[in-house]
């Protein structure tokens, strides 16, 4: 089964169109899309690593442990409302969480502000649905993004239901690939 979750992944990679992404530019002579990954995901958790719990609270200062979502996939969403290309790539993001939610695939948005009413605002203003935790601190000082080893905003991750990190990327494109492959039916 993994072996064609693997195969449906990387045919999506190549022939699926590319998503509306702030954190994919076009080279504007050639066409080709660049992987951003090779610069700024080099350090990220790699494929098969255990995800580090995040005991963090919730917007509205209720707990949360990334552990209570164990049996599900989890797309976990590291951004801040003072971020450009995180503002540009919620779209996304959300498109993402509208097709994938009703399957029973997780989001938690995981902010780097510093301010509660920055961070109230940008989730409003943007429209972000899914649970958003926060340690209300800049990412360079954060144990969260230390620990998920996050040094450029946007990256997403996605975990599996064994807990298990499958996906770390600043490429948001790729997480819907990652997710369509496992959830076919959602292709469009």
């Amino acid at each position: 089964m993994k072996q064609i979750k693997l195969f449906l992944f990387a045919l999506a990679l190549t022939v699926m169109p590319q998503a509306i992404s702030a954190q994919a530019p076009a080279n504007a002579q050639s066409g080709v899309v660049e992987d951003l990954d090779a610069k700024y995901a080099t350090n990220l958790l790699k494929p098969g690593t255990n995800a580090p719990d995040i005991n963090l609270q919730t917007i509205d200062g209720k707990q949360f442990s990334l552990k209570s979502l164990r049996g599900k996939y989890v797309v976990l969403d590291f951004w801040a409302s003072w971020c450009p290309d995180c503002r540009k790539d919620s779209p996304y993001i959300m498109s993402l969480y509208e097709k994938f939610a009703p399957k029973g695939v997780e989001f938690v948005g995981v902010s780097f502000d510093t301010k509660a009413e920055a961070w109230k605002n940008g989730v409003k203003k943007l429209g972000i649905k899914y649970t958003q935790v926060s340690d209300m601190k800049h990412m360079r000082e954060s144990a969260v993004a230390q620990t998920y080893c996050v040094k450029w905003i946007p990256t997403v991750y996605v975990v599996d239901p064994e807990g298990k990190v499958v996906l770390g990327t600043v490429m948001s494109d790729k997480v819907g690939a990652y997710l369509t492959s496992v959830y076919p039916d959602c292709a469009e």
